[in-house]
């Protein structure tokens, strides 16, 4: 009987330190999560969930480097963004920026990088071959001037200009090149209700940041959402 007693004893003891022992772990391991939280969270614009500029910069620079020349970069633009807040107010503004994330990052899928610069601007880097360049833009631009309809039951009619670079067109994998190419030929194309593809020409233009210099906003991208 003592000698079970010590067996219980012994087990009882070891069960207490395994307890013990579990208490700061696990508390480490709550501290973990929530930290993991936080820093997903300052990875994302908290209106449309899209990356920051940081974290969309980091993805779109690895996705060029694996994918190369198959990769495009597309440049949006929310056409009229102003009017829409001025007449219809500032939640009704969200809420078509809101969507706008949601369309492109469906339209990219998971693997893209999708990236809100500030405002109502948006970049995307993702994996997509020359054969199917044309149709998925049109694709696109089709998302884009889908009306919204908010909350209380009101539509919004939106419209968005979309230029896009590729590496094969302008013969360089640099990000900011990409941009600033993607960026002037968004222009070229504003108000067309077509995606305009940059040419080599494109990527000459002058820029801060890999936007066209001369932009609004341009000198505090780096401070955009």
């Amino acid at each position: 009987m003592s000698s079970l007693l010590r067996v219980q004893g012994r087990i009882g003891q070891r069960t207490l330190l395994l307890t013990t022992a579990a208490v700061p772990l696990t508390g480490w391991a709550v501290h973990a999560v929530t930290l993991h939280k936080q820093l997903a969270a300052t990875k994302r614009d908290p209106l449309t969930g899209l990356l920051r500029r940081d974290a969309y910069t980091a993805r779109a620079r690895r996705l060029l480097a694996r994918h190369g020349d198959n990769t495009a970069l597309v440049m949006v633009d929310a056409d009229h963004f102003k009017a829409v807040n001025d007449t219809m107010g500032h939640p009704a503004g969200d809420a078509v920026l809101t969507a706008f994330g949601a369309r492109l990052t469906a339209w990219a899928g998971q693997r893209a990088s999708v990236g809100r610069l500030g405002g109502d601007e948006f970049a995307v880097v993702l994996e997509l071959p020359a054969t199917r360049r044309e149709q998925r833009l049109a694709q696109l631009v089709r998302m884009l001037h889908t009306p919204v309809v908010l909350d209380d039951g009101r539509t919004v009619d939106v419209a968005a200009s979309v230029g896009a670079a590729t590496p094969d067109a302008i013969s360089t994998r640099d990000l900011t090149a990409l941009q600033r190419a993607a960026d002037a030929a968004l222009y070229d194309g504003k108000h067309s209700g077509r995606a305009h593809l940059a040419t080599a020409a494109h990527a000459t233009v002058p820029s801060i940041n890999g936007r066209r210099a001369g932009r609004p906003g341009t000198g505090v991208w780096g401070r955009a959402a």
